[in-house]
C-alpha cells in the first residue's frame, strides 16, 4: 500500500484507527480456550467486528513469540486472514527489530518475503546499516521509534547533545537522509501532547504511527491538534481499550462499539482538513 492509497482508506472510512492485535492466551474470553487455535479465534472475531472502523492493524509479535510455535501460527494466520477477507486493511508488524546489516536483513525477509506484510516497526539505534535492509523492499514500509509513548522514553529519548538538539530530534533528521515519507513512518506516543509540534517541525509530511490513546490515556483531542496534516498523518492505534473492553461471549461486539466510538471521533476530526 503506498501513500496514496493509505489516505484514501482514511478518506474513504472517516478513521484513521488502527487496532493492536496486543493478544494474551491469559486475557481472552475464557470460553474461547476450548478452540483448537484460542488466539487466532479471538482475532479473527476481533477483525471481523471492526474491519469497518479501521484502516490498519497491528499485531504485537511479543504476544505470539510468548507462545512459541503456537503464537507464530496463530500470527501468520491472522495475517493471511486479513490479507485475504480484508486487503485494503494496512497490517504493521510490530515488532522492533534492528540489528547489524546481515541480520536485519534476515528480519525484513521474515516479514518483507516470507509474510509479505505492509510494514514493521524498527529500532533505529544501531544507525543507518541496521536501517537500509529493511528499505530494499519496494511498496514497503518502516516505521522507525522516534518518541514513544512509555515513561522511560524520557531517559534517552529527550537527551540533549551539546548542540542542543535531542536525541529524538536526531533520529528524525539523520534518518530522513535513508529514506522519505512515501516509505518511512515514525513512532510518536500520543503521551506526548504538545511534543508533536517539535516533531512536525522536522518530518511535517511524515505518517505517524500514534500509540497510546485509550488504556495509555493518551489524548485524541491533543494528537489531532498538534500532529495532523492537510493528509490526516496519523494513524492512531489502539489496543486494549478495543480488544479486551468484554471478556464475556459478546466480546467482539462490544469490540466492534467501541471501535465504533473510536472512529465517530475521528470522523469528527477529519471534518476539519477533509
Amino acid at each position: 500500500m503506498n501513500k496514496q492509497q493509505l489516505i484514501e482508506q482514511i478518506k474513504l472510512k472517516k478513521s484513521f484507527l488502527c487496532v493492536g492485535l496486543d493478544t494474551d492466551i491469559k486475557k481472552i474470553p475464557a470460553h474461547l480456550l476450548t478452540e483448537e487455535d484460542p488466539i487466532f479465534a479471538f482475532n479473527k472475531a476481533i477483525i471481523d467486528a471492526t474491519a469497518p472502523y479501521c484502516i490498519a492493524y497491528k499485531p504485537n509479535l511479543a504476544f505470539y513469540e510468548s507462545m512459541g510455535v503456537k503464537g507464530w501460527i496463530a500470527f501468520e494466520k491472522t495475517v493471511e486472514y486479513i490479507k485475504k477477507n480484508y486487503p485494503e486493511q494496512f497490517i504493521i508488524a510490530d515488532a522492533k527489530r534492528g540489528d547489524i546489516g546481515n541480520t536485519s536483513q534476515m528480519y525484513a525477509r521474515t516479514f518483507f518475503e516470507e509474510m509479505d506484510i505492509d510494514s514493521v516497526t524498527v529500532a533505529p539505534y544501531m544507525g543507518e546499516d541496521s536501517v537500509t535492509p529493511f528499505l530494499t523492499y519496494e511498496g514497503k514500509w518502516v516505521i522507525l521509534l522516534a518518541l514513544t509513548s512509555n515513561k522511560g522514553s524520557h531517559d534517552f529519548q529527550l537527551t540533549i547533545d551539546t548542540e542542543g538538539e535531542r536525541l529524538f530530534e536526531k533520529v528524525l533528521r539523520k534518518s530522513q537522509e535513508w529514506a522519505n515519507d512515501e516509505n518511512m513512518m515514525y513512532v510518536v506516543g500520543a503521551t506526548q501532547g504538545r511534543m508533536f509540534e517539535d516533531i512536525r517541525k522536522i518530518v511535517p509530511n511524515h505518517f505517524l504511527l500514534v500509540p497510546g490513546v485509550g488504556a495509555q490515556g493518551g489524548s485524541l483531542g491533543e494528537v489531532c491538534k498538534y500532529g495532523m496534516t492537510k493528509d490526516c498523518g496519523l494513524i492512531v492505534n489502539s489496543s486494549r481499550a478495543i480488544i479486551y473492553a468484554d471478556k464475556t461471549e459478546r466480546f467482539a461486539e462490544i469490540a466492534g462499539e467501541e471501535a465504533r466510538k473510536v472512529q465517530l471521533q475521528m470522523s469528527e476530526q477529519l471534518n476539519n482538513i477533509l
